[in-house]
């Protein structure tokens, strides 16, 4: 295994390249390549805190973009298998190490503008295979993740192979993603579901403002992530239906007067 301790322009002999003009860093570098012809590219401009890259195989791929907007920075724990991709969109922050896995040919694509709370995990495989014991056939396969624009994801969620989610949503604390989720949703649980719909959120925190303030303030509003849902993403529906005919009449007659209710067994006896 070869280990880059430093964040500088690389290339060994075994093919595998730091693609990166930026300034050097050597704090919190840690870089590892287990394979050959895999490729790291960093935006001079990513603004990078906390960065563990392991390729696991050979020609993997990793792009991270750039930051030009104030965010918390680019925390990552970062694995790559055998032609597999991850990328990192522009203006992406993270608050705590955000772990993200793409093996076995994968790939997992972070939009622009994502916002990941602490101990994140974005991961196409389980680590470990999963067998159907009568045919021995393999029934968790890897499989890529997309993450749209400008989506919140809260601390402790997980987000698994498969999945898409649409730009502008929310994904809530402790949740794990197992089906993909529309865009401009808040989805909540394990599994996550949405629970609703045509939201948008924005980054400046509520913690220092005033009881009852208007929001958002002016200058605050991402006015191209404020749309409504297109997919209904197979939304759970509450279905009221209706009770048999017999149960609604004797529901009906036990707030009738006694009367009223002696009369009407005579009627349906007669």
């Amino acid at each position: 295994m070869l280990q880059v301790r430093k964040l500088e322009r690389y290339k060994d002999d075994q093919g595998n390249e730091i693609v990166y003009d930026g300034e050097i860093r050597a704090e919190k570098i840690d870089i590892r390549f287990k394979g050959s012809n895999n490729r790291l590219v960093i935006s001079p401009k990513a603004d990078i805190q906390d960065l563990l890259v392991t390729f696991t195989g050979d020609n993997g791929q990793i792009d991270i973009e750039q930051t030009t907007k104030k965010r918390a920075g680019l925390r990552f724990e970062l694995r790559c298998g055998h032609k597999s991709q991850i990328r990192i969109g522009e203006n992406v922050g993270c608050a705590g190490r955000t772990f993200i896995s793409a093996v076995e040919g994968v790939s997992v694509s972070i939009g622009a503008d994502v916002m990941f709370a602490k101990n994140i995990e974005v991961r196409g495989d389980d680590t470990h295979p999963i067998f159907d014991v009568r045919t021995e056939k393999r029934v968790n396969p890897s499989q890529s993740i997309v993450v749209g624009e400008h989506v919140w994801i809260a601390k402790h969620a997980v987000v698994m192979g498969g999945v898409t989610i649409g730009s502008g949503s929310v994904i809530g604390f402790r949740s794990v993603v197992t089906k993909s989720i529309p865009n401009n949703c808040t989805a909540v649980g394990s599994p996550a579901r949405v629970v609703r719909r045509n939201i948008a959120w924005e980054r400046p925190e509520v913690v220092g403002r005033q009881p009852n303030e208007l929001y958002p303030r002016k200058g605050e509003k991402s006015t191209q992530y404020w749309n409504p849902t297109e997919d209904d993403g197979g939304s759970e529906k509450i279905v009221v239906r209706p009770k048999p005919k017999g149960q609604q009449q004797r529901r009906l007659v036990r707030f009738l007067p006694a009367s009223v209710r002696r009369l009407a067994r005579k009627i349906r006896s007669s």
